[in-house]
């Protein structure tokens, strides 16, 4: 058997939660999303991600399940795995952890195992920026719902949602850093970022990922299962998603709608060019995929979007399938609108959409409302599209 290389990295894997909000009647870790365990699922990214030491922090009397569930993961490299026991808290739990890593660990990531679905792209990036001279950094997603400030019942003011984002895992620090932080440590944390500031360290932050969720409850757990599929006919079937867009007339500019721009037409409001076909189009992709909609990853807080075009969301939209492992399989789009008429130009604009998704078959259809509506106004264009996305 070859002898591995020392890692410089350590990750260790928090898996000694009871999993109570789950309600599955035992610790979370051990709970199957298919045939395989939530812990699992998470070790099976952590080894597609950097090589490194795996410390899995288990529950106590779990510890050989949590060892099988690792030798599985790691393949050839289960002579980097090391299986721990928890504490009572998560705190205690990490500490344990960094207890057990090997003195050559120099960058030390701290993972949920109940964000069991996180690729190992995250990872990567973590490391990166701790080898960039970050002591600390942590993945995170825009908030993209409107946040309010309560008390009880009564809803006391807007929270700017431009200042906020939702922290995921893994965590990464230089290891002094981390052990000294804990080392220091009076009051109990349950996030690492927030121990290391407390010790008086900048933490940096990287792109997160949808896929990085916390299960925490039940249907959260429904989600991953739906995500994964239930078995493994399931995760080939192919998946169908709907998404549905309005913009009203009002905004600056040349109306652009179906990828194509409509000379004498008013223009759309809205933070990007208002097109209700492409963003349609967009939000039936990402649902069909269970990735979000286009709030999260297109929102009003990433200004690089801000005037942008059909082109830059789908092709984006595309990349974000094949990064979760899927493909568009074809898409159906139905403009309602008074106007702009779309019958001469239907051919010319499904060639459009179907050239920013990467050659995907992309049919358009037009209709009015008989007068009824904000659409029969001439207010606005409304658009439903209906997607079909396939495994990559």
């Amino acid at each position: 058997m070859s002898i591995l290389p020392v890692p410089r990295v350590g990750i260790v894997v928090v898996a000694a939660g009871s999993g109570t909000r789950l309600g599955a009647g035992g610790p979370k870790a051990f709970v199957g999303i298919d045939r395989h365990s939530i812990l699992r699922h998470a070790l099976d990214g952590v080894f597609s991600a950097p090589s490194a030491q795996v410390v899995v922090v288990a529950p106590a009397g779990r510890e050989g399940d949590a060892r099988t569930e690792a030798i599985e993961a790691a393949g050839d490299r289960a002579d980097l795995v090391t299986v721990v026991t928890g504490g009572t808290t998560r705190q205690e739990s990490v500490a344990a952890g960094l207890a057990a890593l090997w003195g050559d660990v120099e960058v030390v990531l701290v993972h949920d195992a109940a964000r069991a679905l996180t690729p190992p792209e995250v990872f990567s990036r973590v490391i990166g920026a701790i080898d960039a001279g970050a002591a600390g950094a942590i993945p995170v997603l825009p908030v993209i719902d409107t946040i309010k400030r309560v008390s009880g019942d009564e809803i006391l003011a807007a929270v700017d949602r431009s200042e906020l984002a939702a922290a995921q895992t893994p965590q990464g620090f230089r290891r002094d850093v981390l052990d000294a932080a804990y080392a220091a440590a009076i009051d109990d944390f349950t996030d690492d970022a927030a121990l290391v500031a407390q010790a008086g360290h900048a933490v940096s932050a990287v792109p997160g990922h949808p896929l990085a969720f916390k299960i925490t409850t039940g249907a959260d757990l429904d989600r991953a299962r739906h995500l994964v599929g239930a078995d493994t006919a399931a995760v080939a079937l192919p998946r169908v998603g709907i998404g549905t867009d309005v913009h009203a007339f009002g905004g600056d500019g040349v109306l652009r709608l179906a990828g194509l721009e409509w000379p004498g037409e008013r223009a759309l409001s809205g933070h990007s060019d208002g097109d209700a076909v492409a963003h349609a189009i967009v939000d039936a992709l990402l649902s069909a995929a269970g990735l979000g909609d286009i709030g999260t990853h297109f929102g009003t807080n990433q200004p690089e979007y801000a005037g942008a075009h059909a082109e830059a969301f789908l092709r984006r939209t595309a990349e974000i399938l094949r990064a979760a492992g899927w493909r568009a399989g074809n898409v159906s789009v139905q403009v309602q609108a008074n106007r702009p008429r779309f019958a001469a130009r239907r051919v010319e604009a499904e060639q459009v959409l179907s050239d920013a998704l990467g050659g995907v078959p992309v049919s358009v259809s037009a209709t009015t409302t008989d007068g009824l509506g904000f659409t029969g106004r001439t207010e606005g264009v409304s658009a439903l599209a209906v997607a079909i996305v396939i495994p990559a």
